[in-house]
């Protein structure tokens, strides 16, 4: 295994970790670093593992997030007869609200998940260019902008996942299909969205992460699956940066998440929206004014 291709791949997991989370696109900031370091790989690989590569970042919300996310409960449970005798016993306890979270999270997966299993290859042929992934960027920059300038002083009225409606998720659902667009990121739709019908940015973060777990399982066994179906296969080390990959988005997304969660109970995201016209204002200077004099 070369080092240098190691490092490489450390640090796209880092990128991967950091920007999954971060409403500021995982997309632009992976073309940037492989427009000036591209890994040695084959080039379906290369889109493969950016996508698979998520695996690892989805393991850290199931981590962080167990409680609040598994809805079975082993319990003890104690009996006393008549005799005085007691007797302990444990049961499995469902916790209803829990599994009413799921079928709103699975019901904001569904817009994104037929548009993407309809148009995933015509999206990424198309629209996986430098030019888009800059307006994106900056677009978004600039509504994120608009939507907390619209927000301040406003109190939100949905300020827990739970009380997330169904109509609400189905909505919070159809702003992810916007990230179906290279450089929009799925967290930043997704946030923008929450914010613009009421839900508070901590809420509207943490159902984020929740959408994120069928969503990228969903989008990480479809590309595996369209590679090995095109007779894709790991060459050399490359099973080993695919795995190098994940550990290290998991490790980065763990302070990721935590970072996000206490920076929105205290600020709006207008910071993001900044960032994310400097990245896009970045990616034209950089990647697309020079393609047009290549």
């Amino acid at each position: 295994m070369d080092f240098i291709e190691l490092l490489k791949v450390i640090m796209l997991g880092i990128i991967e970790g950091v920007t999954e989370w971060l409403p500021v696109s995982s997309t632009g900031h992976m073309l940037l670093f492989d427009a000036y370091f591209p890994l040695n790989v084959s080039a379906a690989f290369m889109e493969m593992f950016k996508v698979v590569i998520q695996l690892g970042a989805i393991l850290a919300v199931v981590v962080l997030f167990f409680k609040q996310l598994f809805p079975w409960r082993l319990q003890k449970q104690e009996h006393t007869n008549e005799n005085g005798m007691t007797t302990v016993k444990r049961v499995v306890e469902t916790d209803k609200g829990i599994l009413v979270l799921w079928a709103k999270v699975l019901i904001a997966c569904l817009p994104a998940a037929v548009i993407g299993v309809l148009f995933d290859d015509l999206l990424e042929e198309y629209l996986q260019t430098p030019l888009v992934i800059s307006l994106t960027l900056i677009i978004y920059g600039v509504a994120f902008l608009l939507t907390e300038k619209r927000n301040n002083g406003r109190s939100f009225p949905v300020n827990d996942t739970h009380e997330i409606t169904y109509k609400q998720a189905l909505i919070i659902g159809a702003f992810q299909v916007l990230s179906l667009i290279p450089g929009t990121s799925r967290s930043g739709a997704t946030i923008l969205g929450a914010l613009l019908i009421g839900v508070a940015r901590p809420a509207g973060a943490q159902f984020t992460f929740y959408l994120a777990i069928p969503v990228m399982l969903g989008a990480s066994a479809l590309k595996l699956f369209k590679f090995f179906l095109d007779g894709g296969g790991f060459v050399g080390a490359e099973i080993w940066y695919l795995l190098i990959g994940c550990a290290v988005a998991f490790a980065v997304s763990l302070i990721a998440i935590r970072f996000l969660m206490n920076f929105v109970k205290k600020h709006d995201f207008k910071v993001f929206g900044w960032y994310r016209i400097a990245l896009g204002a970045i990616v034209i200077a950089t990647l697309v004014i020079p393609s047009f004099f290549a």
